[in-house]
């Protein structure tokens, strides 16, 4: 009799362990899968690259939102081409500053200044950069500020990925865009050295 008590409750424990893993295992079932765009979605997010316009435009509704879970591989990410002709234009602008312009100025000026042009311009494009990243950036470009000068969400570039900033681009990287622009405030400053080249 006590064996088949014994072997009464063993099956019980058994069976009641079976059933509460079937039961975790209905509640930590998987969800529902996102739904997937149509061929027509997928295909406007390709000529929203081509054209450079925003690659969510073709998810949204009739309501101006996209539904959950609704993603195309070109919604949110960089575009390749649009990265790759940004960083060498940022190139040929910091060409055209530190070996450009001071052999530029180098030709204009007398002998013995010429390595104090190539001085100021190296000296420019070190302290713009160290402004750029520390305040310049978010100064300039940060959304939510007043009219005519920014606030400090990018202060030390904290916050500029690799991710679009759509503020300004639909498919550069923020960090891109950043270097960009800093080429430009690199750039301004040291053509104005002109003025002074001889002195």
């Amino acid at each position: 009799m006590k064996k088949f008590l014994l072997i009464t409750l063993l099956s019980t424990v058994s069976l009641l362990g079976t059933i509460a893993s079937r039961a975790a295992d209905a509640t930590n079932a998987a969800p529902p899968a996102p739904p997937t765009p149509t061929i027509e979605q997928r295909l406007a997010g390709v000529e929203a690259y081509i054209a450079n316009t925003d690659p969510t435009a073709p998810l949204k509704g009739a309501d101006g939102k996209i539904p959950d879970g609704l993603t195309t591989i070109a919604a949110g990410n960089p575009g390749p081409g649009h990265n790759g002709w940004m960083m060498t234009s940022s190139a040929l602008v910091l060409f055209m500053t530190l070996p450009g312009l001071f052999l530029f100025y180098g030709g204009l000026v007398r002998k013995k200044n010429i390595l104090s042009v190539i001085a100021q311009c190296f000296g420019i494009a070190g302290l713009v950069t160290i402004l750029w990243v520390v305040f310049g950036y978010s100064m300039v470009f940060a959304d939510g500020s007043g009219p005519f000068i920014g606030n400090m969400k990018f202060a030390w570039l904290k916050g500029v990925d690799s991710l679009p900033n759509t503020n300004y681009a639909y498919w550069v990287s923020h960090n891109v865009f950043s270097m960009y622009q800093l080429m430009f405030a690199i750039i301004t400053p040291a053509l104005i050295l002109g003025a002074i080249a001889n002195a």
